[in-house]
């Protein structure tokens, strides 16, 4: 274990990078946590709440808030990157903008861009230089942050191309309380986790529709098999999605109140328009900008993704929910095995 009294710049107080400052302070080290709310940061300060996304909860006096994102860099190495992904290249804009030495940069969002179709991981390597980067590390798997911030016992998984930023990561975060894990498949982990959330908006959806545990059963299995699929196309390890990072976070995704994306997708179930669901919510929804992503994914690498696709459909074609769960239902008959032997025949015939 290394030195439990580092100083460690989380970037994004809302209620994941809150509940991660408090891990890393029980574990005794000095949290700069910042955010652009100047009122979010004095009431951390002052009141050691953020009630907005974490109410309730009392934050350790060893997390202290930054407006300045300058200021909370000082002597820092490591940043824990906590905004959605829509925020990710103007945030790493600020950061390239005020860091003067090489940083591990550990990102906890769970998100695909767009157009690009970028991990959070490649991102981060196209915005800061080289020079001013040292590694690279996902945390990710079955975490919600209300959970967290109560101490609940929860388990994730960290994932690096370099084992050693890996194991720095886990020896910051692990305690008794918070299980963390290494893994070697950065894109099995991205993958899983940033997909996940378009299978949860559709388990939302079956729910809203009344459908009950049996269609939300077939859903999650089936919608394992293509986020295996894409991912081991990609160039993911298929184990991968057998873990936390991908069954693990499928399960607690689908099937809890917590989540932003299966509540989204119930009250679209219920009959809400994508617009009025998302300003109902108040809070980032990742699947949806992860659906066009995959969506497009799926074509760029010719992978079929029925679940995907129908979500697409509802989400930005404005079909009716009920009429897309229809269409899935009403396939062409298939093997069951057939996309577990065809993902594993791919993986390791190209190995």
């Amino acid at each position: 274990m290394q030195d439990k009294k580092a100083a460690i710049a989380v970037v994004g107080a809302g209620s994941w990078g809150t509940a991660l400052a408090i891990v890393l302070a029980d574990n005794a080290h000095e949290v700069r946590l910042w955010s652009h709310n100047e009122d979010q940061v004095k009431e951390i300060n002052e009141f050691h709440t953020n009630k907005k996304y974490l109410p309730e909860i009392a934050l350790p006096e060893l997390i202290v808030g930054f407006a300045s994102l300058s200021d909370a860099f000082v002597g820092v190495e490591t940043v824990i990157l906590a905004v959605p992904t829509k925020a990710i290249r103007e945030v790493l804009g600020k950061i390239r903008a005020v860091q003067a030495g090489p940083i591990t940069i550990a990102h906890v969002s769970k998100g695909i861009e767009p157009d690009t179709l970028l991990r959070i991981t490649e991102m981060i390597k196209e915005e800061i230089p080289k020079e001013l980067l040292k590694d690279v590390v996902v945390l990710s798997g079955p975490s919600h942050a209300e959970e967290v911030s109560l101490r609940h016992p929860t388990t994730v998984t960290v994932a690096s191309e370099n084992m050693e930023a890996a194991v720095k990561i886990q020896d910051l975060f692990i305690n008794h309380n918070f299980r963390v894990y290494t893994n070697s498949d950065v894109i099995g982990v991205e993958i899983g986790g940033a997909l996940k959330n378009i299978i949860a908006l559709a388990a939302g959806i079956t729910d809203g529709l009344g459908y009950g545990d049996n269609a939300k059963a077939a859903l999650m299995t089936r919608g394992l098999a293509e986020i295996a699929r894409l991912g081991t196309k990609m160039g993911a390890n298929p184990l991968t999605f057998s873990g936390l990072t991908g069954i693990g976070d499928l399960i607690v995704t689908c099937t809890s109140v917590h989540s932003r994306n299966w509540r989204a997708g119930n009250l679209l179930g219920k009959g809400q328009t994508l617009d009025e669901v998302l300003a109902n919510m108040g809070m980032v929804v990742e699947g949806v900008r992860t659906t066009k992503a995959a969506y497009q994914l799926a074509e760029k690498y010719d992978v079929n993704m029925p679940i995907t696709t129908a979500l697409y459909n509802v989400l930005f074609n404005g079909k009716n929910p009920k009429d897309a769960v229809d269409v899935l239902m009403a396939r062409g008959k298939t093997h069951e095995m057939e996309d577990l032997v065809n993902v594993l025949d791919e993986k390791y015939t190209e190995d």
